[in-house]
């Protein structure tokens, strides 16, 4: 079935492109989620003027991408996590935290856009992607250091025994 698009879907097109979908995701998601509209000589004249703006938008938004994603490459950021005398972590470091650091360096950075590649398990220093569209990436260091335990170090203190 072939509709037109009135949202930037990810992975099926942009705004005012004619796709051809299955006619089963057509009915029962795109169209009841007025994604899409069947595709009419009349439905593509009425986007056609939306498609421009949303076509100006998308080169402005790409351009401030790219800039973002120059200006983060190859920084660095640095994760303490819970390991044991090995290097192995007790739990992973997550996306999450990567681009929390990166934001608390200054960069403009979501959590959608960390692409790991593996779960980061191990102690060490780990290349990491950033997604930030389509053909807009970057790559950064994750330096992942253990944690220092200050509560065991209180434990371990040997106590005076006054007796």
């Amino acid at each position: 079935m072939k509709v037109l698009l009135c949202e930037d879907i990810e992975k099926l097109g942009w705004l005012g492109d004619v796709v051809e979908v299955n006619e089963g995701y057509a009915r029962n998601y795109l169209l009841p989620q007025r994604l899409a509209k069947p595709a009419t000589e009349t439905a593509i004249r009425a986007i056609a003027d939306e498609k421009a703006k949303r076509a100006e938008q998308r080169k402005l938004e790409g351009r401030r991408l790219q800039a973002a994603a120059e200006a983060v490459n190859g920084a660095e950021a640095v994760v303490a996590a819970k390991a044991n005398e090995q290097g192995h972590l007790f739990g992973s470091v997550s996306a999450r935290e990567i681009a929390a650091n990166l934001r608390s360096q200054g960069f403009e950075v979501a959590d959608e856009i960390v692409q790991l590649p593996d779960h980061i398990k191990q102690v060490g220093t780990h290349a990491v992607t950033l997604r930030f569209a389509a053909d807009v990436t970057a790559t950064v260091n994750v330096v992942v250091v253990p944690e220092k335990d200050t509560q065991g170090a209180e434990k371990s203190t040997p106590e005076t025994d006054e007796t």
